[in-house]
């Protein structure tokens, strides 16, 4: 392993660390959550549209997230984008998610074992083109569709879901998408 990997690799997993840390608002209620997601047909390409970003995600162009249903019924997940512009370094990082609960809208992604952070389908539309995920802490949000781009009017609405979730939407930022050539 290189220093550089190596470092990168203790970064994601001190940012892992803490964001694994118990709720610590309990005044906010309980997420909504999609009634029931149907995790094969969830599998596939998911382009970032906007979010509250990690630290490894600011800058991030062209954000995608790649779903992978194993045979073991884990979720081989690959996240990659272009650092700071769409000609920007590629970076990838992979994870495993783990279905957590009967409904398959609470995952855990492990991006180090034994650790797996709070990943939750909290809006899925009736043709999975769509999603929100959450976690417990409302530090996170990720608005994805299956498309680089979504009109002006349902990015709204997703942003204003996630506005009544609890999150403070002044935190959420565009990611930079390549349209469809």
């Amino acid at each position: 392993m290189t220093r550089r990997s190596l470092a990168a690799a203790i970064a994601v997993a001190a940012v892992l660390i803490a964001a694994c840390q118990s709720v610590t608002n309990r005044d906010l209620p309980p997420l909504e959550l999609a009634p029931s997601v149907d995790v094969p047909r969830f599998m596939g390409d998911w382009y970032v549209i906007a979010n509250i970003p990690t630290f490894l995600e600011k800058g991030a162009h062209g954000a995608k997230d790649s779903y992978k249903l194993e045979a073991d019924g884990t979720i081989a997940t690959t996240f990659s984008f272009r650092a700071d512009s769409f000609d920007g370094a590629a970076k990838t990082y992979r994870s495993r998610g783990f279905v957590l609960d009967p409904s398959g809208a609470v995952w855990g992604q492990q991006y180090v074992w034994p650790i797996k952070a709070d990943y939750r389908i909290s809006y899925l539309d009736a043709d999975y083109s769509k999603t929100v995920i959450t976690r417990e802490k409302r530090d996170y949000v990720w608005i994805m569709a299956r498309t680089p781009t979504l009109p002006e009017a349902e990015l709204q609405k997703l942003i204003a879901f996630a506005g009544r979730q609890g999150y403070d939407t002044t935190r959420i930022e565009r990611v930079p998408q390549v349209g469809p050539r």
